[in-house]
């Protein structure tokens, strides 16, 4: 069964940009192939994660980005699962290589929030909520995730200058990210006096809305070694559905990235204390915190220590340093996107392309990607070096 790999990686600039999302597209997929020979002499089929054709009143992205790479007659799809979207584009990419039925897939992310504005980004986010049962009500996203603050900050020992620190620690590993769309560090006191969203949620602790596009190109072992490319070897991936509506579940029980993080880790043969860093989705500071203790990092009740350094945290942590890239709180939240940034981001701590946020001696990271409120849709995948193989 051939071994699947990402042998290459690309990004367009995040933030609000002017250019439509099949450009930013362009921009990432230049990027990813710019030591490699055209797509169309290697791609096979392609997947795309996006959230919502009400951005841009366009559906077929799958075939949109295939005609932009200039692929022809390829299989082409456009994958949605909310802000899960690209982590499964990249799940089927590698399934489509485990399996043996392509060499080389393409497997992307995009999204242009910004043309909507923010009243349409709204809208377009609650259409990830039960319709009968709470998108009639009004609410929004972070009214939703507000609910699951306060509850964790009732059953905890956490405050809201914990979450706050949570913020400050992304800002700061986003300040070492050019790629980040806020490369500046922030302080506690930026965080607790910003205008208040939905308590306890403030500004300071929601990521932002922004436009992006990224590009990882899955392959064989043995292909990443012809085209002379850094690899990084996709170990394990998991997913799992929980229910739409937040009514329906246990609000600080993320269940379902519980049980994707650890499909992950037994298709990888490795035990949690062996993940080194992670990227988790950190849409609003409390789910750090969340998915710190879905994923076995943190015991009940502690996940909120993940600001700390490892040695000052509660017994029963791992050593993991959590989003080294700044998270979706700081790097930047193009819904489509973001399961793929966050690979990017594992790809080059991986192969020592990380500059100034490189995490030392790391060799195993987790992906966790989540759609709908906390785990509506959660996807994990574990990325290793060949030497942690």
């Amino acid at each position: 069964m051939p071994e699947p790999v990402i042998a290459s990686v690309g990004a367009s600039p995040l933030g609000r940009t002017d250019l439509p999302g099949r450009d930013l597209f362009s921009v990432a997929l230049g990027e990813a192939f710019d030591e490699l020979p055209d797509p169309a002499d290697i791609v096979e089929a392609v997947y795309v994660g996006n959230q919502s054709e009400s951005y841009e009143h366009q559906i077929m992205y799958g075939t949109l980005l295939a005609e932009w790479a200039g692929l022809r007659h390829v299989p082409a799809e456009r994958v949605e699962g909310c802000a899960a979207a690209g982590a499964l584009a990249l799940r089927h990419a590698v399934k489509d290589v485990r399996n043996g039925e392509h060499e080389a897939v393409l497997a992307c992310g995009v999204e242009k929030m910004t043309s909507a504005g923010t009243s349409g980004a709204t809208d377009a986010l609650s259409a990830a909520f039960d319709r009968a049962i709470e998108q009639r009500s009004g609410i929004t996203a972070p009214s939703q995730y507000a609910l699951l603050a306060q509850r964790y900050l009732h059953e905890t020992d956490a405050t809201e200058r914990d979450l706050a620190k949570i913020a400050v620690k992304n800002h700061g590993n986003a300040a070492r990210n050019p790629r980040a769309q806020f490369p500046k560090e922030i302080d506690v006191a930026t965080v607790l006096e910003s205008d208040p969203v939905a308590p306890p949620l403030k500004l300071y602790d929601c990521a932002p809305v922004g436009d992006g596009a990224a590009a990882v190109l899955v392959t064989t072992a043995e292909l990443a070694a012809d085209l002379d490319q850094p690899q990084v070897h996709v170990a394990g991936s998991g997913a799992s559905a929980n229910n739409i509506a937040v009514a329906e579940r246990d609000m600080t029980d993320i269940a379902g990235a519980r049980i994707a993080a650890e499909t992950a880790y037994e298709e990888a043969g490795i035990d949690v204390a062996a993940v080194d860093i992670a990227e988790v989705h950190d849409a609003f500071t409390v789910c750090e915190a969340l998915l710190a203790e879905a994923a076995g990092f943190a015991p009940a009740g502690t996940g909120y220590q993940s600001y700390q350094p490892p040695a000052e945290r509660a017994d029963g942590w791992t050593d993991v340093q959590l989003s080294p890239s700044g998270g979706l709180k700081a790097r930047g939240h193009p819904i489509g996107a973001t399961g793929l940034l966050q690979a990017l981001e594992a790809y080059e701590q991986l192969t020592g392309a990380a500059g100034d946020r490189a995490v030392e001696d790391a060799e195993t990271a987790l992906l966790l990607n989540e759609g709908g409120v906390a785990d509506a849709v959660t996807v994990g995948h574990v990325l290793t070096t060949a030497e942690a193989q």
